[in-house]
């Protein structure tokens, strides 16, 4: 699946112009090898540990435990991130339903394509319940929603509340519902978000991996940038860094007028002497995300630039402050927004046009969200991105983006802030 930067990235390859050569100053194809910077970055593989059976176990644990106190029966996942969250199992959705079925009590039954039998309790084995769980198989010809009724009256369960997952398509939220009309169908978010929110020790290991590769991947970038390189180059770059140290990743490089667009354009772009350039970029370790924002200038930066920097910088800081257990996430957006609008570049969206932060864990953006209006309570554990920006259109933009996660006395990011537009990588 794309997400918006390999978007961005593949559109612009359509168009994209040839890349230029820091060696013969001649443009050449974009497959050639990584500036030494980043062919230097060591393989990193071996420190991710995966997530352990027993951590699994625990998480249905308590998926069940909020299923109870939610009066909630049983909970109905495909394929997707909340899949692998509780079972390991990746599983890749066609037309033909695949569905864990996690009742309030007891163990997880799956429904299942007669001839993907074997393939899906190969993976169950490492999933709570073990290989042993109950699977219910269906001919190509046969109704497999039929299934999942008989596996809930196989549990004593024919009546009450199905929770339907917020990735399940509507052509199965549909049929489930139609083949179990004593039920009730409702969000199962309140269960999947109410486990996924808060992050063990084990996932926080996992995310301050990713977050410290991308930084090492950006540093080595920013030390390769010259005039006459393209935006795409920097990408490509990027990518084969991560391939390199051993976890997959992306980056959207944007320039001067369109670093203005948060999420950037598909237009080629040419870096040149004094551009502002942002890079927006995540890697996975162990299907947990980073994503972390830099904007930096190829040579000096401009009083303006400087200026914008400095009040971003500080907008950063000020939702960081504000981010503790027991705040409203509303209240971290609040934080920085005001820092913006004080300095001029407000009122509300007119500069600063997107919230504070989003959730971040095995999605890169996942729930709960930093913007106005949400008065969800923090809690420690919860990750985030912090990430505010000013955009002057037909100009350009800054962005700080770190991420971070709640501690019991406020909040911490997981790799320093940026330092200047000149020397955005500088310790102290």
């Amino acid at each position: 699946m794309l997400n918006r930067r390999r978007f961005l990235a593949t559109s612009a390859s359509a168009i994209a112009i040839p890349a230029f050569s820091l060696k013969t100053g001649t443009a050449q194809s974009s497959s050639a090898a990584v500036p030494s910077a980043l062919a230097a970055l060591k393989n990193r593989r071996a420190e991710a540990q995966p997530i352990t059976v027993a951590e699994r176990e625990h998480r249905f644990e308590r998926a069940q435990q909020l299923m109870r106190a939610r009066q909630i029966d049983a909970i109905a996942l495909i394929g997707g991130t909340s899949l692998v969250y509780f079972t390991g199992i990746r599983w890749w959705n066609s037309e033909r339903l695949f569905v864990c079925v996690v009742p309030q009590k007891g163990a997880p039954f799956y429904v299942c394509p007669a001839f993907e039998e074997e393939r899906a309790r190969e993976q169950m084995r490492e999933a709570p319940g073990g290989k042993n769980s109950k699977v219910y198989t269906w001919q190509e010809d046969e109704d497999p929603y039929a299934l999942v009724k008989k596996g809930l009256d196989d549990l004593n369960i024919s009546s009450g509340r199905l929770g339907i997952e917020e990735r399940v398509t509507f052509v199965f939220a549909d049929g489930l519902r139609k083949a179990n009309p004593s039920f009730e169908t409702v969000s199962a978010t309140p269960i999947t978000a109410g486990c996924r929110a808060v992050k063990s020790a084990a996932e926080l290991k996992l995310m301050q991996l990713a977050n410290d590769v991308t930084l090492s991947v950006y540093e080595a970038a920013w030390k390769s940038v010259k005039p006459g390189i393209t935006n795409r180059q920097v990408s490509e770059w990027i990518g084969k860094a991560y391939e390199q140290i051993g976890f997959p990743g992306d980056a959207s490089c944007q320039v001067d007028i369109y670093s203005a667009l948060p999420h950037g354009s598909i237009q080629p772009q040419v870096l040149k002497e004094g551009s502002l350039v942002l890079i927006d970029d995540g890697c996975t370790v162990e299907s947990y995300q980073s994503d972390i924002s830099r904007s930096f200038t190829v040579g000096k930066a401009t009083d303006k630039m400087k200026q914008v920097f400095e009040i971003v910088h500080r907008a950063q800081a000020a939702a960081l402050a504000a981010a503790k257990p027991g705040v409203a996430c509303g209240a971290v957006d609040a934080a920085a927004r005001k820092v913006i609008d004080d300095a001029g570049f407000g009122p509300a969206y007119a500069h600063f046009t997107h919230r504070v932060g989003h959730g971040i864990g095995m999605d890169g953006h996942e729930w709960p969200y930093l913007v106005k209006g949400n008065m969800q309570l923090l809690e420690e554990g919860m990750t985030f991105s912090d990430e505010p920006g000013i955009y002057l259109r037909g100009e350009f933009g800054i962005r700080l983006e770190d991420d971070m996660h709640i501690t019991a006395d406020g909040a911490k990011l997981f790799t320093p802030q940026s330092h200047s537009l000149e020397e955005p990588f500088a310790r102290g």
